[in-house]
């Protein structure tokens, strides 16, 4: 894949290529991440054509074999030119999981980038609205991290109920 080749010359060591069912991979491990990742995007957006961002999806790898890493956010490109599909994933720690927002670059990052927060607690630096998007706002807690209950942590009966009429 020539974006492959374009970002192992403008970015050399800064990440790891793989391969699963034809989808290309790059994973840019966490203490790289910072730095390197909003570069990367625009590179591959400006100088590879990949000018859709089709989703940004959250992993939580605690207690996962073999995992160095607590957080991966993955961000699904297309190039709408040749159909080509890239998979880009950026690890982040904790205690302050954080990486550089793609929203400058895709506007669509927007409310995705906001859903990864409500749900994992990964920050997205420069980011125009970050905040909650499905948990209250009140809410102070991530639920798909794997440390949180499976029935909550008993905060539901202290926030209003809504009506579907209220909504």
């Amino acid at each position: 894949m020539p974006a492959l080749d374009t970002l192992t010359t403008k970015f050399p060591g800064a990440f790891a290529t793989s391969a699963f069912k034809d989808n290309a991979r790059v994973e840019i491990a966490a203490d790289k991440a910072p730095a390197v990742l909003f570069d990367l995007l625009k590179c591959l957006k400006d100088e590879c054509g990949f000018d859709f961002l089709s989703d940004v999806a959250g992993i939580d790898y605690l207690n996962y074999p073999n995992a160095a890493d607590r957080y991966g956010v993955v961000y699904a490109l297309v190039n709408l030119a040749t159909g080509e599909r890239l998979f880009v994933k950026a690890f982040a720690n904790d205690p302050d999981p954080e990486l550089p927002s793609a929203v400058p670059l895709w506007a669509g990052a927007d409310w995705m980038e906001r859903e990864v927060y409500d749900m994992f607690g990964v920050v997205f630096t420069g980011h125009p609205d970050l905040r909650r998007i499905l948990m209250p706002s009140e809410f102070t807690s991530y639920p798909l991290r794997k440390d949180y209950p499976l029935r909550g942590l008993g905060e539901r009966h202290n926030f209003p109920t809504i009506t579907r009429a209220e909504s």
